[in-house]
């Protein structure tokens, strides 16, 4: 993998963002509103329940945490779509580019444009409404890694879903993390859910990030060994979903399917 192509995918997301204000805003306008709104969600549930239970930690961390995980995904995904937007991709493999270093590009322009959203989140949550995150321990670090690694997989899987659908199956990708959030049990212990939806959360990494979240949060702790299988799930999503990039890529190229995304418009 040459560094220098990674890093020219990555420059041209870069001239992007820096020369559209309507690109700079949504890095944390839309992470700023979710926070501010269930920040104070929170604190109305803290004035009018009697059992003296925080909902900050509860409801505003949960809410971090997954829009942490969404802002991952999104990052790679509209990466993509700039290229599929402006009819630029097909020339990005007219160059020695390969399909890794390319996505090797989209995950670095992801943990760019994530950080700055994670970055306005903590401050928010945390001068604002009061949530420390040292309720969570140590343990914040492998909660935001394995939601990170399952946000780059499900980022890839969708551009992928894209590049053999066609442009117009973006809006397939949207909804995406709201259709997992039920079985992630963002807001709720699994326990909830019916046995058959149980058995779709214990695919999910994200679902036992929450549950050990809240875990630590009653007094417990989240389990090292759940936690480390929950990465190495996520870290395999992320071969499997590369190995499917680079599939549908040369399903793309060999059928012609390449050419939807070529700087002419293709009846």
């Amino acid at each position: 993998m040459n560094l220098n192509r990674v890093s020219a995918v990555v420059l041209r997301q870069f001239y992007l963002i820096r020369g559209s204000f309507s690109r700079v805003v949504p890095l944390f306008a839309w992470v700023a509103i979710d926070i501010v709104l269930w920040g104070f969600i929170t604190k109305y549930l803290n004035t009018v329940t009697v059992s003296g239970l925080n909902f900050v930690p509860i409801l505003l961390g949960a809410v971090l945490l997954w829009d942490f995980f969404i802002r991952v995904m999104q990052g790679v995904t509209m990466a993509f779509f700039e290229d599929v937007w402006s009819r630029n991709f097909l020339n990005f493999f007219a160059t020695p580019l390969s399909i890794s270093e390319y996505l090797g590009g989209l995950v670095l322009s992801s943990i760019i444009t994530s950080s700055i959203g994670l970055v306005v989140m903590l401050v928010l949550a945390t001068l604002v409404f009061g949530l420390s995150f040292f309720i969570y321990g140590i343990a914040i670090f492998p909660f935001l890694l394995v939601l990170f690694l399952f946000g780059i997989a499900l980022g890839i899987f969708a551009s992928a879903m894209v590049l053999r659908l066609g442009p117009s199956a973006e809006w397939f990708v949207w909804p995406v993390p709201a259709l997992l959030s039920p079985f992630a049990g963002v807001f709720y212990p699994l326990s909830t859910l019916p046995e058959w939806m149980q058995y779709i959360s214990r695919l999910l990494p994200p679902a036992y990030v929450f549950e050990g979240m809240r875990s630590i949060i009653s007094g417990g702790s989240a389990s090292g060994s759940v936690l480390l299988m929950s990465a190495g799930l996520a870290a395999l999503y992320i071969l499997l979903a590369g190995l499917f990039f680079a599939r549908t890529f040369r399903h793309a190229v060999r059928t012609g399917l390449i050419a939807r995304y070529s700087a002419e418009s293709v009846a």
